[in-house]
């Protein structure tokens, strides 16, 4: 059966539901929103419709002011209509997919699912976001259709953001529809979909919160404050900043305690089930009301200091008063912080031998004896687990990753040694000289099967490119901060590995490199990489270092060259995509805008920032929103105004917030650019249509002679409306100084009339404009703050 998805209903508009529905909208499904009539009401009240949906109605509204946004643009939000229960219930015979959402209470989803089994048409789709209740109780007393078509699909909080979703199916789930919604959900979900058995708290939350409960066990034991965990338990070990408190904080520590103690209630034959017993301060917490973010005080309290500033204060478990927070200081955290490699980080924190080293081993100790006792109870395969974790917690690394990273053998003697094993099966792995828990071999990843006793591939990963399945291989070249793999036919992948992939010379001669070695020897290139970001842009440091010291020869030089760099992306003998996703600024939005083929994910922020640093888009970037301008008059569009639209891009220091809104924006070219919402699909996806091009017969493009620029026309116009707004105190002296020099540039020069002119000519006045506005004192000042702060300062 072909089934195809065009409107879901949403019942329940809470936090999750009314975030999963905009999620639906994103990718462009309709979405039928539901939830119950206020049941506080007068007679004359409940005649009135906008009072009857007022509580889903609100709900919709608070998700959308919701920093960071569940929507990836405001115009996605027309798909969503809203209704309750009482009124429109029959109208989820026109979906399908009907999906509860409604609070975690066993008897009300068995009362709304008696109404969805009345309603829906047969064959339709009906699931639970339930995050523990046992699907198998659910559907009970449901029609054989009903149930054939019912399963659990376990989505995370943000729903746009976190990337995991758990497919829970109940005993008659039909193994269609078990498949339908593995594919749906990664390929237009953009989700880690995970097969769940029907086990309690499935397997992210199961493993999730007793990785905390287990934080506090090991705490408690080596009496740690609250700031020391924290520091041990963020990004220093690859994860989330929200590390261990903050993260219960947010989540609600109500809700935490909830898991935690269904889950010990739920598990009687857990092997390690005392470790979900809550301490008596957490209790505490609960009965004081102090349930974090939701209340204002849990774990931190954000303050007034005397001088009227916020100041986040940090509980004292002892005595449970707030207290300024403290840095925390180990060895173990300064051998590890200059180390970029997260996989060496690791081994250095638990080399160090000092407290930190021991937090490290002891909580690992727990942490792996748990979740190998977990196969095969709550998954059969091992990678499953880590799967949750990386996407459901924010982990970069699962736990059996790291526990390769540490070396199995190793580390199962340590813990032999204080007194702990793991379940059985690992020491049975190890004896048959199988010494990690996943290996390479052809590019492939393969993981240890328990059942089998033998390595297995990984199913379904020939549809990912994994970058870092090719890094065991010689590359085809390489420097300090870029490397070049061969991804197979014929196509080459070439990846940034500096400090937030910013743009420096190695990367400039990267580019350069791949594109000589992809035209004599190979059919096409992907700039593409899969850190956390593509590109924060260029390298600051570098340019400051030259103005301080009035290198302008050197910094004309630098320009041009990071211009020729980009000007070749697209300027080559062979097609080239490039694969933005996380921050693409600057620099590196510039580079995406020269490609052939921009294979964007959903999730870029995307802009041209450099307004923030004093300056003007200089490798390319300002001549290439004139040039799209220049395409759309020609298309009917009028002139100044959208001109104007595109200077705005560079004077407000616009940032994209997905790769949706960058369309909207011009940044991303309708009909030749593409998005893909599952990020771990980009490169293979930008290999396709690097392939496609190839196969197509790809021509070399040249340099456009045809940009029509408005000159003076234009820049009248410009120029009295920035007078505006510096009068309106929007922008200060100098922002007005700047967005001059931008309107100067993309209306082409003091030209008397509108006229044609090249690329090369819009380049030249960018770099002239950029190295005027570098001899600025201000521009140097705003340089040094970014550097120093990480934000733009508008002096």
């Amino acid at each position: 059966m072909n089934r195809i998805i065009k409107k879901i209903a949403v019942l329940g508009s809470g936090v999750m539901g009314s975030r999963i529905a905009c999620h639906f909208a994103n990718i462009g499904i309709e979405v039928l929103l539901l939830d119950i009539v206020p049941l506080q009401a007068t007679e004359e009240q409940l005649k009135q419709p906008a009072f009857r949906n007022k509580i889903v109605n609100d709900s919709l509204q608070a998700a959308i002011k919701q920093n960071p946004s569940p929507v990836y643009s405001q115009k996605v939000l027309k798909r969503i209509t809203t209704g309750n229960f009482d009124d429109d219930m029959e109208r989820i015979a026109d979906c399908d997919w009907v999906m509860e959402v409604v609070v975690e209470n066993l008897t009300i989803k068995q009362q709304l699912f008696e109404k969805v089994d009345k309603h829906r048409k047969q064959g339709t789709l009906v699931t639970s976001n339930t995050s523990g209740i046992p699907i198998a109780l659910m559907s009970e007393g449901r029609s054989e259709d009903f149930r054939r078509h019912f399963c659990g699909t376990h989505f995370f909080n943000p729903p746009r953001y976190l990337r995991l979703l758990e497919i829970i199916p109940g005993p008659d789930t039909e193994k269609s529809v078990i498949d339908f919604l593995m594919n749906y959900g990664d390929r237009y979900l953009g989700k880690t979909t995970v097969l769940c058995k029907d086990t309690p708290a499935f397997i992210a939350n199961r493993v999730g919160v007793f990785g905390m409960m287990a934080v506090l066990k090991v705490m408690e034991e080596m009496q740690f404050s609250i700031a020391q965990v924290e520091a041990l338990t963020g990004p220093i070990y690859g994860r989330p900043k929200s590390a261990t408190f903050r993260t219960a904080d947010v989540v609600g520590i109500d809700t935490f305690v909830k898991v935690a103690q269904n889950t010990y209630a739920a598990c009687p034959d857990d092997e390690s089930r005392d470790i979900f017993q809550i301490p008596a301060y957490i209790n505490t917490l609960v009965e004081n009301k102090w349930l974090g973010d939701k209340s204002g005080q849990g774990f931190f309290k954000k303050v007034k200091n005397a001088q009227g500033q916020s100041e986040i204060l940090t509980l004292d478990l002892n005595t449970l008063e707030y207290q300024p927070s403290t840095k925390a200081k180990f060895a173990a955290l300064d051998a590890a912080k200059p180390i970029d490699n997260l996989k060496d980080r690791i081994r250095t924190l638990h080399a160090t031998g000092d407290k930190a080293s021991e937090f490290y081993n002891k909580l690992n100790a727990l942490v792996f004896k748990y979740v190998s006792h977990r196969i095969p109870e709550i998954a059969d395969e091992l990678y499953k687990i880590d799967d949750a974790m990386r996407a459901g917690f924010g982990w970069e690394l699962g736990p059996f990753e790291i526990w390769d990273v540490l070396g199995v053998e190793k580390f199962v003697a340590w813990m032999e040694q204080h007194g702990t094993a793991p379940a059985s099966w690992v020491k049975e792995m190890l004896q048959k000289g199988c010494k990690s828990f996943y290996l390479v071999e052809n590019g492939k990843r393969k993981y240890y099967d328990a059942r089998s006793g033998g390595y297995v591939l990984i199913p379904g990963m020939d549809a990912f490119i994994i970058l870092d399945n090719y890094r065991a291989q010689k590359p085809v070249w390489q420097n300090s901060g870029a490397t070049l793999h061969d991804i197979g036919d014929g196509i080459l992948n070439l990846e940034f590995h500096t400090k937030m992939n910013v743009v420096g010379s190695e990367i400039l001669e990267g580019i350069q490199k791949s594109i000589d070695i992809a035209e004599k020897n190979y059919r096409g290139l992907v700039i593409g990489n899969d850190a956390a970001n593509f590109s924060a842009g260029a390298n600051i440091a570098m340019m400051l270092m030259l103005a301080i010291e009035q290198e302008f020869d050197e910094l004309d030089m630098a320009i041009r060259v990071f211009q020729n760099t980009v000007a070749r992306i697209r300027f080559s003998g062979i097609p080239v995509a490039v694969a933005p996703h996380g921050l693409t600024l600057g620099g590196g939005c510039e580079m995406t805008m020269h490609a052939d083929v921009a294979v964007a994910a959903a999730e870029t922020y995307i802009g041209l920032v450099e307004v923030g640093a004093g300056l003007i888009p200089a490798g390319g970037g300002t001549k290439e929103l004139a040039l799209r301008a220049s395409e759309k008059y020609f298309k009917g569009d009028i002139e100044i105004p959208t001109l104007q639209e595109m200077s705005l891009n560079i004077a407000m220091a616009k940032v994209a917030t997905s790769a949706r809104e960058a369309f909207e924006f011009g940044l991303l070219r309708n009909g030749i650019d593409k998005e893909v919402i599952n990020g771990a699909r980009l490169i293979a996806e930008a290999k396709k249509q690097v392939l496609s091009l190839a196969d197509a017969g790809y021509v070399q493009p040249k340099p456009k002679s045809d940009i029509r620029v408005l000159g003076r026309s234009a820049l009248g116009s410009f120029y009295v409306g920035i007078a505006s707004m510096r009068m309106s105190g929007y922008i200060s002296e100098y922002d007005e100084k700047i967005a001059k020099k931008v309107a100067y540039v993309i209306s082409g020069g003091d030209l008397s009339m509108p006229t044609e002119v090249n690329e090369q000519y819009l380049l030249d006045l960018e770099r002239e404009a950029f190295l005027s506005l570098l001899g600025e004192r201000k521009t140097l000042e705003r340089m040094q703050h970014i550097l120093k702060t990480g934000k733009p300062l508008r002096n």
